[in-house]
């Protein structure tokens, strides 16, 4: 039997309410493969009450280039606000660590371009947590979408109906372009259409439409999408936060069946259904039950298939074309909101607009001031 490969030591750049009560315990689940040595914030209070919940010898430092060039991790978790992740990520890639980065990775395609290319001149690999691809529902989903069990996917719908009000707006970086990226198309809707993605396959065109309809914001606070898959399928996409009834819920009619997800943060296999078509035969549906090891979707599902990875020495899974393929359908989402013009896979790119900021700089949506 072969050695189990040293356990990774890994470093945390955030001590907010992410990083302790997702990455942490995600970081626990895998003690035997992980060691926490360290922790940056600018926040000494927060940082003292991180180390003591983290417990054991967690390092504590203020900046990001004073933690890599002293503990020099193999795995850095990122949990900052988002203008912070492309700079943060970059750093840890060229100091030879991988990067797990919360979402979203980046704040345009430029951005994520100067990511791949830190990955490319290090050899080490940034994902993004995108935890719904790795509960055991999905994976079973994917599996009978994929192998074309489900018959040709036809028709979809993605849908994060959620709600936020105004002291959630009150934090400072949130709603504006240059701290957030967006609105709910970047920092909630994101997780349920990559989901939808993952599902589905490369997309194709997109039409859209978004509005500020509540919120005192820069960006939007709903947008919604019309989608062309390349292997033909239609779908719709809803990105809310004026939803009183939250809900989030991905549905895909094939042929033969649909398949349907409704959640709200985070999905068991009980969450998932499955209707077969009435010519389909009983025996043959029954066969699609979502299997009996129940793996919910986590954080700590997504840092196991990161260490795999990792072990294995191959490129982990929610980075490079994955991760740039779901940044690249919110810009597209965006651009085609704010044009009113069809937009196609492939079209943003540098001279583009949109390829250095969501906005792209539209006179109606632009960065505007702020007492």
């Amino acid at each position: 039997m072969a050695p189990r490969p040293a356990r990774r030591r890994v470093a945390v750049i955030g001590t907010g309410a992410i990083v302790s009560g997702s990455h942490l315990p995600a970081l626990r689940a895998h003690a035997d493969r992980v060691e926490l040595v360290a922790a940056v914030d600018v926040d000494l209070s927060r940082l003292d009450a991180f180390a003591d919940l983290a417990g054991g010898e967690v390092a504590g430092f203020t900046g990001t280039s004073a933690m890599l060039d002293a503990v020099r991790p193999d795995l850095v978790l990122i949990g900052t606000p988002p203008a912070l992740h492309r700079e943060q990520t970059v750093a840890a890639l060229k100091a030879g660590a991988w990067v797990l980065c919360e979402k979203p990775l980046c704040l345009s395609l430029a951005e994520y371009d100067d990511i791949a290319a830190a990955e490319q001149a290090s050899g080490a690999y940034a994902s993004v947590v995108f935890q719904h691809r790795y509960g055991s529902g999905a994976v079973h989903a994917r599996e009978l979408i994929a192998s074309g069990e489900l018959g040709a996917p036809l028709v979809a719908h993605c849908q994060t109906t959620w709600h936020r009000d105004a002291a959630y707006y009150a934090v400072p970086w949130r709603g504006r372009w240059s701290t957030e990226g967006g609105g709910p198309t970047m920092g909630h809707g994101i997780h349920q259409y990559d989901l939808l993605l993952h599902l589905l396959g490369p997309w194709a065109e997109v039409r859209a439409m978004a509005a500020r309809l509540v919120h005192d914001t820069e960006s939007e606070d709903v947008s919604t999408a019309l989608v062309r898959f390349e292997n033909g399928a239609l779908a719709t996409v809803v990105n809310s936060v004026l939803s009183p009834d939250e809900v989030s819920r991905v549905r895909i009619d094939c042929a033969d069946a649909t398949v349907e997800l409704t959640h709200l943060y985070g999905h068991r296999n009980d969450d998932w259904s499955y209707t077969p078509a009435r010519h389909v035969a009983p025996e043959r549906a029954a066969a699609w039950s979502t299997p009996a090891d129940d793996v919910p979707s986590s954080h700590t599902a997504q840092l196991g298939a990161l260490l795999d990875a990792y072990d294995a020495g191959v490129r982990p899974p929610g980075s490079g074309p994955e991760a740039r393929a779901t940044l690249e359908f919110a810009a597209a989402l965006y651009k085609a909101a704010f044009t009113g013009q069809p937009v196609h896979a492939g079209e943003i790119a540098p001279g583009d607009p949109f390829y250095p900021a969501m906005h792209g700089d539209h006179p109606d949506w632009a960065p505007k001031e702020r007492a």
